[in-house]
């Protein structure tokens, strides 16, 4: 493999305390810390990740996360509450960002290995990627999102894309034009695909219990826990997958599947979902 590229990294938690399916989500405790505080260190532990910065919103409601990210030395922007394009421009044109990184906050379990593997693959192939993610097509388990941008491609994205979901979700301009911008993808290197038979993404009640459970049995025995680790845990305890079984597979594609033309029906399930 080549040598990486100079490349300023700058890494995007978007955060907000306003999710209508599960209110104050990232702030739900984990081992007496919020969801979120535990999420950035896992992207800490990733060697790649840069800098790293939790852009949350203008909404006075989450002045909370700005004064947990002063107590906790994380560095916060604050942005346009439902444009996440411009959240995530703006933060990475302060930084002065050559790649940029975009992680949910909702991915509380996030391997920061496969963080590094993403990073590292796109630094070390400078000239084949414009946009290189781990989600198109997806094939690790639901909650292990990292995507990776260059900066101007972002920049084209946020001067063009015009249509409410291509700004809600950030990339979906990238990754929707192959023919303008060079799209990559890295798949599970086990060959296997868990995208919608295992889910740790903190979006629905359910989710926070399975979530909580793993982190209290992993967590203590090594802060740096796995994914192979959380594999082995649910394999021994199956039961566990039941916890949040009726939302595997489900994700935000339902709701445009007649405008993404890039995106399978079999990518998202459309029924299952509870109101919230």
């Amino acid at each position: 493999m080549p040598p990486e590229s100079p490349c300023r990294v700058v890494t995007v938690i978007q955060a907000r305390t306003g999710s209508t399916r599960l209110p104050n989500k990232i702030m739900r405790p984990l081992l007496a810390k919020p969801a979120l505080v535990r999420l950035v260190e896992r992207v800490q532990q990733a060697r790649l990740s840069g800098v790293i910065v939790v852009a949350t919103t203008t909404d006075p409601a989450d002045e909370a996360i700005v004064e947990l990210c002063r107590a906790e030395n994380f560095l916060c922007f604050r942005g346009h509450p439902t444009d996440l394009l411009d959240r995530h421009y703006q933060a990475a044109r302060l930084l002065r960002a050559d790649a940029v990184v975009k992680i949910p906050s909702d991915c509380i379990l996030i391997d920061p290995y496969i963080i590094d593997r993403v990073i590292g693959t796109y630094r070390a192939n400078p000239h084949l990627y414009d946009y290189l993610s781990n989600l198109h097509p997806e094939t690790y388990p639901d909650g292990n999102d990292v995507e990776i941008m260059s900066f101007s491609a972002l920049e084209i994205a946020w001067y063009e894309a015009s249509r409410d979901f291509e700004r809600e979700h950030t990339t979906p301009f990238l990754w929707e034009n192959p023919g303008r911008f060079r799209i990559g993808n890295l798949t599970w290197e086990t060959g296997l695909n868990y995208s919608v038979s295992h889910r740790w993404v903190l979006d629905y009640e359910e989710d926070y219990r399975l979530i909580k459970t793993i982190f209290e049995t992993l967590y203590p025995r090594d802060p740096c826990f796995s994914l192979k680790d959380i594999l082995a845990l649910v394999a021994a305890q199956p039961e566990l997958l039941a916890i949040n079984a009726q939302h595997h597979g489900v994700n935000w594609y339902r709701h445009h599947l007649a405008e993404l033309r890039t995106i399978s029906p079999v990518e998202t399930r459309l029924v299952g979902e509870k109101a919230g």
